[in-house]
């Protein structure tokens, strides 16, 4: 069941902040004493955008809202729909394609979208490849992680279930729950908050050019991940795009991401 943002945080998302806020202190101190294990930046967090980091989810997302979008009378081809919207949440979407059709009704856009976006869920949607070996790195190591996702709850937990990922993300942040979404850098601040984690400390991977600009105003460090169909033969392009947006750096593949300070964290719980 789509749970909401007024929904109490579950027991294991509890157990991950109480983890990262315990290494954050253990770092603390080991600073203050000038530990050598300290000498290069720890991540304390890892924030996955969800749509083309998580889910595959991209080329469904694009080609259904591209059709929504035709029905609503604005019409792009797929290309155009991926440089307007990818990365955006659902208000911000609206709100740029009532600017290029201002005369048009868009009652009913947002429940006529989803209805051909979650039919084709069902049918087509996978995880990013090498999402569960990730994960399982990530729990091996006793790094926490979360989904900060300019996507509703409502979708994510959707998609979640579709993929049988849903008990993988105890932790989920959505763009439903702070005032502007990406490219502001509200909702990371927001996840980094509810975790305990200062923005510094914070990883985030990212595939789309707002969530990189997100996370630099944020204050975080940032991989631009092109490992999603969506960028399939456009990720010379895309890798440019996500650099000059800030960030610092890029990859094909989840199994290519290692974090500075990650072997030093198992000494410090």
């Amino acid at each position: 069941m789509p749970r909401s943002a007024s929904n109490f945080l579950p027991i294991a998302c509890i157990n991950s902040i109480r983890l990262a806020a315990r290494c954050d202190r253990t770092v603390l101190l080991a600073l203050n004493n000038n530990d050598p294990r300290c000498s290069a930046p720890v991540t304390d967090l890892v924030i996955l955008d969800f749509d083309g980091v998580v889910a595959d989810s991209e080329v469904i997302s694009l080609g259904s809202l591209q059709s929504a979008l035709k029905d609503f009378g604005v019409v792009f081809d797929l290309p155009e729909t991926r440089r307007r919207f990818l990365g955006k949440s659902l208000n911000a979407i609206k709100a740029d394609a009532s600017q290029i059709a201002p005369e048009g009704k868009w009652d009913g856009f947002e429940n006529h979208w989803h209805s051909i976006l979650f039919e084709r869920f069902s049918k087509e949607l996978v995880p990013v490849a090498g999402v569960a070996d990730f994960l399982a790195r990530l729990k091996a190591d006793g790094l926490p992680y979360c989904i900060a996702s300019s996507s509703g709850f409502e979708r994510i937990y959707f998609a979640l279930s579709v993929m049988k990922l849903t008990d993988h993300f105890p932790c989920v942040y959505s763009a439903q729950q702070v005032t502007q979404g990406k490219p502001a850098p509200d909702l990371f601040l927001y996840a980094a908050r509810s975790m305990n984690i200062a923005p510094e400390r914070c990883v985030v991977i990212e595939d789309s050019p707002y969530g990189i600009l997100a996370a630099r105003a944020a204050g975080m460090r940032s991989i631009g991940f092109l490992g999603g169909q969506h960028l399939a033969g456009s990720q010379k392009s895309h890798r440019q795009l996500l650099l000059a947006q800030g960030a610092h750096e890029i990859v094909d593949a989840l199994d290519e991401i290692t974090f500075e300070g990650q072997a030093h964290l198992q000494d410090r719980v």
